[in-house]
């Protein structure tokens, strides 16, 4: 087997890499990536310089790792600036690091892809082998794994990779034939304040329209990137993505991209933004160029579940934090990313630190799912995703 370190993912086929086990994640995808790196929005000049590692075998791609040189630890959503800081206090330096992800994508997945019918834990370890090796080679601090499902922790764990654990909130589908099945689960005061946000909406004169990728001319594509830009400039930051990003997102995976616009009087006033998987639906971004009353509720959320409903999806994962989430259904989820640092003491500190945190990641879990709206005998129920328990007990 070969191993090989590429500077842009443009370097390896398409079909190639995609016929690895991308867990039907569109985030992972060749075009995705692509398009992130051809649109300038995930390049070295942002701080994201692609390392992405591949194994082949006799010319065929047997093996990949989606992998990143990073200089700052923003678009990461997994927050170690603090990691940083403690470096710099004691003249070392935390930057470069190695990161293996999604850029700007807090969705869990695979992080070690392996081709179908190949022995996917030698690959993982000679892939693992070949990030330790491209750290010392670039004098990195560190290799991290971010969001990663959990069939892969056993085996990063294994390479002395330190995990992590976090909350996000998550909704499930439990066979609903229409939105209202799944209101009918809510405790009577939950469903009705539910029903009361969506009427509200309503009785605004707001009209929401679907339209996918394939749908979104330039016109209406330029007005859905304004919308969405506009909460980061709101925060003073600059969106992560480009327009040249949507726009070849829109044209490369079509079926993937999907968004929500608010229409009010014929204007556009607010949009979400969404990618499509498999069986998973990813809210990404969302926009606003009012103040509607519980708006942001509907666009986001009430929109994105009846559209699981509707098309047959299992889960619906709309991002990071969030606890206003809660209230609409969705349960909390635990998510895990994995470090390891070089540096003894610090790998030894950070192993202390992560061990103290989990335990109230663990507790905040528990609290969490304690305020769900189901009714009683739901809201108790153990549900699991991925192996992992949603409310634990």
């Amino acid at each position: 087997m070969r191993l090989k370190v590429l500077d842009s993912i443009s370097e390896i086929e398409a079909s190639a890499w995609n016929a690895l086990n991308l867990g039907g994640r569109p985030f992972l995808r060749h075009e995705f990536l692509l398009a992130a790196e051809s649109s300038g929005s995930a390049v070295a000049e942002t701080g994201w310089r692609a390392r992405h590692l591949v194994l082949e075998e006799s010319g065929t791609l047997v093996g990949a790792m989606p992998l990143y040189e990073k200089d700052h630890s923003w678009g990461e959503f997994v927050f170690d600036f603090a990691w940083a800081r403690a470096y710099a206090e004691h003249g070392l330096s935390y930057y470069p690091k190695l990161v293996a992800a999604s850029p700007f994508t807090p969705a869990t997945g695979p992080r070690l892809l392996v081709k179908s019918g190949a022995p996917e834990e030698r690959i993982g370890q000679l892939l693992l082998e070949g990030a330790e090796s491209l750290r010392r080679e670039l004098g990195a601090s560190s290799v991290h794994c971010l969001f990663v499902e959990p069939g892969q922790r056993d085996c990063l764990e294994e390479q002395g990779f330190l995990p992590r654990l976090d909350c996000q909130f998550h909704w499930h589908n439990r066979g609903y034939g229409e939105f209202e099945d799944f209101l009918a689960e809510f405790s009577a005061d939950k469903r009705k304040k539910a029903r009361r946000e969506r009427r509200r909406v309503s009785e605004q004169g707001i009209q929401m329209v679907e339209l996918h990728g394939g749908d979104l001319d330039r016109t209406t594509l330029e007005t859905v990137y304004a919308l969405h830009a506009s909460t980061f400039f709101a925060r003073g930051n600059p969106p992560y993505f480009t327009l040249d990003f949507f726009r070849r997102l829109a044209r490369e995976l079509p079926g993937q991209l999907m968004v929500k616009l608010a229409m009010h009087h014929g204007e556009a006033v607010a949009v979400a933004i969404f990618l499509r998987g498999e069986d998973t639906l990813y809210g990404r971004y969302w926009g606003s160029s009012g103040n509607y009353h519980s708006l942001h509720f509907e666009t986001c959320y009430h929109q994105g579940v009846d559209y699981c409903i509707r098309e047959g999806l299992s889960r619906f994962e709309p991002g990071t934090q969030g606890e206003h989430k809660i209230a609409r259904g969705f349960r909390p989820v635990p998510v895990w990313s994995m470090h390891r640092l070089a540096h003894p003491a610090f790998a030894q500190a950070v192993a202390a630190y992560l061990a103290r945190e989990r335990q109230h990641i663990e507790g905040y879990l528990k609290a969490a799912g304690d305020h769900v709206p189901f009714r009683r005998d739901l809201a108790a129920t153990d549900l699991l995703v991925d192996g992992s328990a949603l409310h634990p007990r």
